[in-house]
């Protein structure tokens, strides 16, 4: 019986009950969500980990990727990222690898990880075609579906599939009059394949199949855009929409059969068209999970992107989007190192909280309460522990240090908090 099922039928398991306690909603009221699509749970019914939900009135949730490449394959490096990505409060993982030891790298994740783990699996399916074959094109379609069973298999929890990049969104494509066509590498993988092949999107056309799959493992799909915007000029036109239609009558129709989804959203939009795409997605998909790529307002970020994503991010929450991707200081550059990991992560996650006190949760707006107290104290210890970054906020303090304990080295002696409590409140 998968969640959705359960939910129907009004059955309040423990897994409902911890995921209603954690975020301080009533069990009945997310069970009435998860039944009706607006809120999942993406953790497969084989990897025993902590319940994580991601949906309507919860706390806006922030995923982390990591993973290799052909050019720097460092199982290491990658356990070192998935420490961090959990260490400083990332509520989920994604593997986007697509060179060196792709299939370890997985089981070191599903394995290890105690928060959600998601990958694309045609990542892995282009990789093996390549090997096997020299070329995607000659990739078969009972090939590509026995990777997305394998990841199911191994215990990952949600899976990122392209299945509204259709034929038909293609031909719009090719009119469109786009900068940047296609920048999803899962969509441009499709493309290839679909266009040289000249037939429709595997992920489309045996759409039933994948839900075989999901129900098997209670596996969460990620309806993944394809056709996202890569530039603030691409944003919000007919292609990305034409998509967006598509995977909501895909939404639908896996809800009927008990599958859990989550749709995601696209990666470049000015700040004036953020909550437009925000009411539209949910208008379109019936209030399910929105799941956005920062998004990033601007173009010119380069270095800074976790810093436009954060911005993106914040409105994207505040607006109703459930679930942020991070974005690193290296995007668009590199593979990120375990620094660029830790960024990305901090960025999101403020701004993941500064959307949740937008919406009015008691708990984000308390943490804030509790900030403003421990600086009325004085008290650096409290300050340190409710920062995003101790370890940071204590080196930094360290580096500098005050001439006086309760103080810091910008103001001194010439603390306003300090000088005002004494003037105002001397005995």
């Amino acid at each position: 019986m998968t969640r959705i099922e359960a939910a129907r039928k009004g059955i309040v398991t423990d897994e409902f009950r911890a995921v209603a306690s954690a975020e301080g909603v009533s069990a009945e009221a997310l069970v009435s969500d998860i039944a009706a699509g607006r809120t999942v749970i993406p953790v497969s019914s084989i990897h025993n980990i902590r319940p994580v939900g991601i949906g309507k009135g919860l706390k806006v949730k922030v995923n982390a990727n990591i993973g290799t490449s052909k050019d720097k394959a460092s199982i290491d490096e990658e356990v070192e990222k998935l420490e961090a990505i959990v260490k400083y409060g990332a509520d989920a993982v994604m593997d986007l690898s697509t060179g060196g030891p792709i299939r370890e790298i997985r089981r070191l994740l599903t394995g290890r990880s105690p928060i959600p783990v998601g990958t694309v699996p045609i990542y892995e399916a282009v990789v093996m075609a390549v090997e096997k074959h020299g070329n995607i094109s000659k990739m078969t379609v009972d090939e590509l579906f026995q990777v997305i069973e394998a990841h199911a298999a191994e215990g990952v929890d949600f899976i990122t599939v392209h299945c509204g990049l259709t034929t038909r969104a293609i031909e719009r494509l090719r009119n469109e009059g786009r900068i940047l066509d296609i920048v999803s590498r899962g969509g441009s993988f499709l493309l290839e394949w679909m266009v040289y092949n000249d037939r429709e999107n595997p992920l489309y056309e045996h759409y039933d199949r994948l839900l075989e799959i999901s129900k098997k493992y209670d596996l969460t799909l990620s309806l993944g855009d394809g056709l996202r915007p890569g530039c603030l000029a691409d944003a919000t036109d007919r292609s990305q929409i034409e998509e967006l239609l598509t995977i909501g009558e895909l939404h639908d129709i896996a809800l009927k059969q008990g599958i859990q989804t989550i749709i995601e959203g696209p990666g470049h939009v000015p700040l004036n068209q953020i909550e437009l795409n925000i009411k539209i997605q949910k208008e379109i998909c019936n209030g399910a999970p929105f799941y956005v790529l920062g998004p990033l307002v601007t173009d010119v970020g380069m270095g800074y992107d976790h810093i436009t994503a954060a911005i993106g991010g914040a409105i994207a929450g505040a607006a109703g989007a459930d679930f942020l991707c991070y974005v690193t200081p290296a995007e668009h550059i590199r593979l990120p190192n375990v620094d660029n990991v830790i960024e990305g992560v901090i960025a999101l996650k403020i701004a993941a909280h500064a959307a949740d006190i937008a919406k009015g949760l008691p708990d984000a707006i308390e943490k804030d309460r509790k900030m403003a107290e421990c600086r009325k104290r004085l008290d650096w210890n409290g300050q340190i522990a409710l920062s995003f970054n101790p370890d940071k906020v204590r080196k930094w303090r360290a580096e500098v240090p005050p001439t006086e304990d309760e103080v810091c080295s910008m103001c001194g002696e010439f603390c306003a908090i300090r000088t005002v409590e004494r003037v105002l409140h001397k005995e």
